[in-house]
């Protein structure tokens, strides 16, 4: 079963905590100092917030899958359409290990597909990284994202 995924930009992740938690009408599931996650199934959405993320609002959106088959599917989806994918494959962002890909929406919107494996306990690739990962947005090419002439924002 597919999971809507919206990954926004906040200031202050306290704040941010706070606000979604009165709006959503739960807790998140994860919390970090960077990042907090909140998995719903009424409406059925992986919410993430974070101060990482190169623009505050929304940095970008996604569709989790909890099967191989499923994200294979929505592969070969966007690639039937001519559409630029970018399979960045294994990688380790927004403290989790997943298989993903990317592409714009005619308007530019990154949207990522992505199943994730397991919880890690480091941002992206290693503990070091500063800046938000994984969108393929920003110039800066951050530790946790294949190489690409676009790099960047985060994920769920």
């Amino acid at each position: 079963m597919k999971r809507f995924h919206v990954h926004v930009g906040v200031d202050n992740i306290d704040e941010g905590i706070k606000f979604y938690s009165a709006l959503l009408g739960t807790a998140p599931i994860k919390i970090k100092a960077d990042y907090a996650k909140w998995l719903l199934d009424d409406p059925r959405v992986n919410f993430a917030i974070s101060t990482r993320a190169l623009t505050k609002g929304v940095d970008h959106l996604g569709i989790q899958v909890e099967e191989d088959g499923e994200l294979a599917e929505i592969r070969e989806r966007l690639k039937s359409a001519a559409l630029s994918l970018f399979d960045e494959g294994e990688t380790v962002c927004c403290h989790a290990k997943s298989d993903k890909s990317w592409v714009h929406d005619p308007s530019g919107i990154p949207w990522e597909t992505y199943k994730t494996m397991e919880d890690v306990q480091v941002f992206g690739e290693s503990p070091e990284v500063q800046g938000a990962c994984c969108t393929p947005d920003t110039t800066e090419q951050p530790a946790c994202c294949e190489p690409s002439e676009k790099t960047a924002g985060c994920c769920g």
